[in-house]
């Protein structure tokens, strides 16, 4: 068996085996299990199935995990991506049908899945400068750590929206930075698996605290039949849905790219400004959003998690064999994933995930090493590199991050009389930020 898996992933030549993937997958697994409880409660609110939602879940983020690691070779794994499902429960709230809205991320997965095989996107991804690269990778680095901070409680919103510092005397972020210490602490010593034995000392410890209780392993998935090929199409077909099939397609095609092209990064899939085995990865993340959709589920797209599995020595196909294995196990093993992934409740009615935060924050922390490759001395490449950095947290959104840059690039550099620099398709690309913008102000 092992010789088998030799062959098809390759690897030795990825400087990895099959004991360190499988640990880096598992991780992944952990670090984003939160979403099989998340998307679901979130769905629930615009009339969905909690049940049918949850097995959805399971199934895309399985399905399409599974075709990243098989057909692209790639330590990335997808699910139903944060931010999109809520962009969908918005457009439910404002009177779009929850079927139509299924409809409406259906045919942006198609003109996605087009546009992929045509190779624009690679084109796209071939024409970012490397600074913007790599401000792109210290932009999801500390969104990544942000993200572990607020599922800490370590920071949070005060009533009046302004972040401060979360209640860091009770339970959950105390248990949260002593995850991150005891992660750290194993990083530094050279631990292969730090991240997952991180998780795994957590959850001991949340156990004999008392935030967890265990409520055992297996239990019978929920029916898949209310959501299953309910997406109406024919309602998606009019006017007033064209904007919304838009800005399904627009989240979907830069979230990707930036994941794609800051985790790549970390596992040493960027070789000469380009991916490897690109067009694959990308048909195979355009591909989730369909099966996405079909079973009952807002968009699926590549999850920045991944880089948490990617640190744990992720390089190769078979970390997504193993996340994608068990997302398909959730489907039986509910309580136990619940009892990991599923965060704690406060006393204030919010969920924290202190267990799996730690993972988070470490590898933000990690890859803001990229900022080391940005030229800081030639302001045009530097200034937009920065806004990407900046931009992506604080709008708490990949594509939104992506897009401050990627006006501020071309314009800077046209001012500057140094517009021959610029490929013609960043032009493209600011001037379509700029109408999508202008389109929903």
């Amino acid at each position: 068996m092992t010789g088998v898996l030799e062959s098809y992933f390759h690897l030795r030549e990825a400087g990895s085996d099959v004991r360190r993937e499988t640990l880096a997958g598992l991780t992944t697994f952990l670090a984003m299990a939160y979403i099989l409880f998340v998307n679901p409660a979130v769905l629930s609110q615009a009339g969905m199935d909690f049940g049918a939602v949850f097995t959805a879940t399971c199934l895309s983020a399985a399905i399409a995990t599974l075709v990243m690691g098989l057909v692209a070779n790639y330590p990335i794994a997808l699910a139903p991506g944060m931010g999109q499902n809520f962009f969908f429960l918005t457009l439910v709230l404002d009177g779009v049908g929850w079927r139509q809205a299924l409809g409406a991320v259906f045919l942006a997965g198609v003109v996605f899945l087009a546009l992929t095989l045509t190779r624009v996107r690679r084109h796209l991804i071939e024409a970012i400068p490397e600074s913007l690269k790599a401000g792109l990778s210290v932009g999801i680095g500390l969104f990544i750590a942000f993200i572990g901070m607020v599922n800490a409680g370590l920071i949070m919103k005060d009533p009046r929206g302004l972040i401060r510092l979360g209640d860091v005397t009770t339970a959950p972020p105390l248990l949260a930075f002593s995850g991150f210490i005891v992660t750290a602490a194993l990083t530094a010593r050279g631990r292969r698996g730090a991240l997952l034995w991180g998780i795994g000392i957590s959850t001991l410890a949340a156990l004999a605290l008392g935030l967890v209780r265990f409520q055992g392993l297996v239990g019978a998935p929920p029916s898949l039949a209310p959501t299953f090929m309910k997406m109406d199409l024919s309602g998606v077909l009019t006017p007033r849905m064209a904007p919304v099939v838009l800005v399904f397609l627009y989240m979907a095609l830069f979230d990707a790219i930036g994941t794609l092209v800051a985790v790549g990064e970390r596992a040493g899939l960027v070789r000469e400004g380009r991916l490897v085995r690109g067009e694959r990865a990308l048909a195979a993340d355009a591909s989730g959003t369909l099966v996405g959709a079909a079973l009952g589920t807002s968009t699926v797209t590549a999850y920045v998690e991944s880089a948490a599995g990617v640190e744990s020595g992720g390089r190769t196909g078979l970390a997504s064999l193993t996340t994608a294995a068990l997302f398909f196990a959730s489907l039986f093993m509910a309580p136990l994933v619940r009892m990991i992934g599923g965060g704690i409740r406060t006393p204030a009615g919010a969920s924290l995930f202190p267990l799996t935060a730690p993972a988070l924050i470490l590898v933000g922390a990690l890859m803001t090493r990229g900022a080391a490759r940005v030229a800081w001395d030639d302001p045009t490449e530097a200034l937009p590199a920065f806004l990407v950095m900046a931009g992506i947290p604080f709008s708490f959104s990949i594509a939104d991050g992506l897009a401050i840059g990627f006006v501020a690039y071309p314009c800077l550099k046209l001012v500057s009389g140094r517009r021959r620099e610029v490929p013609w398709i960043l032009y493209v690309l600011g001037a379509i930020f700029v109408m999508r913008y202008l389109l929903l102000s």
